[in-house]
């Protein structure tokens, strides 16, 4: 197997916070999806979260009844930039809280603005 060098990981926000607030099982799998990330693969629990940008993805947990969500950017420069992270309580079914993803956006432009600084 070839080695690849691990991107770091920029935590935006509260995002690192919130994910160690979450249930010991969904950190576990929150890490270990990261590192996969870190390494350039897609990690099983991750999709594609659609209307924010390319290269946003977010992972999604279940634990216990409750869903837990991280969303990360990954196709901006050296770094993996986790933008938010979160215990899913949207009433609507499967659609994210509009104050969530504009939350998202908001890290979003942030983390466009970080990775355009460090390309040097």
């Amino acid at each position: 197997m070839e080695y690849k060098e691990r991107k770091p990981v920029l935590w935006l926000g509260d995002s690192r916070k919130q994910v160690q607030s979450f249930p010991q099982p969904v950190r576990q799998d929150i890490g270990a999806a990261l590192y996969d990330v870190q390494l350039g693969i897609t990690p099983p629990l991750a999709k594609s979260l659609k209307g924010v940008g390319s290269g946003v993805f977010e992972i999604v947990t279940r634990f216990d009844t409750n869903t837990y969500r991280t969303v990360y950017a990954v196709q901006l420069g050296k770094h993996v930039y986790v933008l938010h992270a979160f215990q899913k309580k949207s009433p609507t079914g499967q659609k994210t809280a509009k104050k969530d993803l504009e939350l998202i956006e908001r890290r979003y432009k942030e983390a466009m603005q970080l990775a355009k600084e460090n390309r040097s």
